[in-house]
């Protein structure tokens, strides 16, 4: 008798959220990696994908196997294509066990790879593009754990200085008065893997315009699985979406054991919120979204000659 073939290996996940790509695979226990092209951005490293060879900064959430065990070989890719760079950043106590285990591959390859892995503390940032940063929220997992939320910065003149010429403007902040007032607007928010908790209602995810979340568990009996594990339940996200604003939520980190179309129709049930949430490993409903996408931006008229 002919075997069966085996079972393809994960195809990455594909949303357009205009003005943002996201791009990976995610499944709980197996491999998470999230990117980001447009901020060049990967969040979480559990395989290495085409598209995060090309992100300057790898943020990883915490230290599990299944979000940090293509680190090594991301580093490799990068240095093989001659790609300059990349950083991993990570909570402060997963520094030192990350470097004992980049430095461990010197003798298992006999040869250098450069790498560069450093902390960000909760709550501080790190640039990414001119007014846009990276901060990381102190979140709560089974081992230290981070989520992180993309930030862009704006200054706007203060209403009473609207109407003054730019001369007065310069003497007024020569002489050491503020004329402008600082605004954060969140873009893109990832939670990593995380139990509930206050933090998930922080501005940094309240506000996003995208929050990219786990979601381990869907099924209504699964809900003490989540707790012992320290992982989302559907119920903790049907909960959020009343604090969350963000037009687009998507939801990684399934367990295999959850079938597609049972999660599709556990969302289904969240009435008009349903409409924000993707699966980002639903790839024929996210083809389909896609295509649509460009049918809406297709010439619609007939080409001549």
């Amino acid at each position: 008798m002919i075997p069966k073939q085996p079972p393809r290996d994960g195809q990455s996940g594909f949303l357009y959220l205009p003005p943002y790509r996201i791009h990976g695979l995610s499944v709980a226990g197996e491999h998470t990696t999230i990117t980001v092209p447009e901020m060049g951005v990967t969040f979480d490293m559990g395989q290495c994908t085409r598209a995060s060879l090309s992100s300057d900064i790898v943020a990883l959430s915490h230290s599990h196997m299944d979000h940090v065990g293509a680190i090594p070989y991301w580093f490799s890719q990068r240095f093989f294509q001659k790609l300059e760079g990349g950083r991993v950043v990570c909570h402060p106590e997963t520094v030192d066990p990350l470097r004992r285990m980049l430095a461990s591959w010197v003798d298992v390859e006999r040869q250098k790879t450069p790498y560069d892995v450093v902390a960000i503390e909760p709550d501080s940032n790190i640039p990414l593009r001119q007014n846009i940063d990276l901060r990381a929220i102190e979140t709560r997992h089974t081992c230290p754990s981070l989520g992180f939320s993309i930030i862009e910065t704006r200054h706007k003149l203060k209403p009473e200085f609207l109407e003054m010429p730019q001369s007065e403007l310069r003497r007024i902040k020569e002489g050491g008065d503020e004329i402008t007032t600082r605004t954060e607007i969140p873009l893109i928010a990832y939670t990593g893997d995380t139990d509930r908790g206050d933090f998930l209602e922080r501005d940094e995810f309240a506000k996003a315009r995208i929050v990219v979340t786990e979601c381990t568990f869907v099924d209504e009996d699964h809900r003490s699985r989540a707790r012992v594990g320290r992982h989302l339940h559907l119920d903790d996200i049907a909960e959020l979406l009343g604090t969350w604003e963000a037009e687009h939520v998507v939801l990684v980190h399934l367990s295999r054991r959850t079938l597609l179309s049972e999660a599709r129709e556990r969302i289904a049930t969240l009435g008009d919120d349903a409409e924000r949430i993707h699966l980002l490993m639903d790839h024929r409903t996210n083809r389909r979204r896609y295509e649509a996408q460009l049918e809406a931006v297709a010439d619609p008229e007939p080409k001549s000659g």
